[in-house]
């Protein structure tokens, strides 16, 4: 009888690491400055102004970030909402801001000084 090499099953290769990608830190705090500004823009103006560059440049940082992670980090659409409403946030505060200006200086034209 002939030598037949007995039969080997194929090997058993390990299930794929599960890790889930965890969101960025920076990509939370940029949605939430871009929010924040958003809301204290419309009544007051300026903090739109100074919170929606804030959140612009942490949603840009987080997004590189995520980038470079390699899959290990995630919120990708997260820091390009806290961008988009960053940039909203920032056109609502200078328009507020100006219309802050002009109520500002018009009521200060039609005060008289012991005329």
């Amino acid at each position: 009888m002939p030598a037949i090499a007995p039969y080997h099953p194929p090997p058993v290769y390990p299930p794929p690491p599960t890790t889930t990608a965890v969101t960025d830190a920076k990509a939370v705090a940029s949605l939430g400055f871009a929010i924040l500004g958003l809301i204290f823009a419309l009544p007051l103006g300026l903090p739109g102004l100074i919170a929606g560059p804030i959140a612009y440049f942490l949603g840009k940082g987080a997004r590189e970030r995520i980038a470079e992670s390699g899959g290990t980090l995630g919120g990708a659409g997260t820091a390009d909402a806290g961008r988009i409403l960053g940039v909203i946030a920032t056109a609502v505060g200078a328009v507020v801001t100006l219309l802050w200006f002009i109520v500002i200086l018009n009521a200060l034209n039609d005060v008289s000084f012991g005329e």
